[in-house]
């Protein structure tokens, strides 16, 4: 059984900014974590978050899809999990864009409200990102 991940965020900004704020390493810091992203095919990379107990902390991914400014797709492993996330970015006409994420591959509902719960709380970081 493969479940996913579907949520929407919208902000006032424009697309480039909010591409920016996706694609560069140092303000994907500024809102996820330190990482060595680039927006390039076939690019594997890691985000290194604050390990605890449970977990040593390290996302591995690589970049799948770059279709600048509105598509953007990465794998994204962790433990046993393997996901895909992809982005998709939307001009929304009236000075916001919508980022719609698609998270596919979890094993179990506990790994996907963890992820709903993980980006949930990155996402109220992001603006920080877009005014940097």
């Amino acid at each position: 059984m493969s479940l996913a991940l579907t949520m929407d965020f919208q902000f006032k900004t424009t697309l480039e900014k909010a591409w920016d704020a996706l694609t560069d390493s140092d303000k994907l810091a500024k809102w996820i974590t330190d990482n060595d992203f680039k927006p390039e095919v076939g690019h594997r990379f890691r985000f290194r978050h604050q390990p605890s107990e449970y977990w040593d902390g390290l996302v591995d991914g690589e970049v799948l899809v770059v279709e600048a400014p509105n598509r953007l797709s990465y794998s994204w492993a962790t433990g046993d999990e393997r996901h895909t996330v992809t982005w998709t970015l939307e001009d929304l006409g009236d000075g916001s864009v919508n980022l719609h994420l698609d998270q596919t591959g979890f094993t179990n509902v506990q790994g996907l409200e963890g992820a709903r719960y993980g980006w949930s709380g990155w996402f109220e970081k992001f603006e920080q990102a877009l005014e940097a």
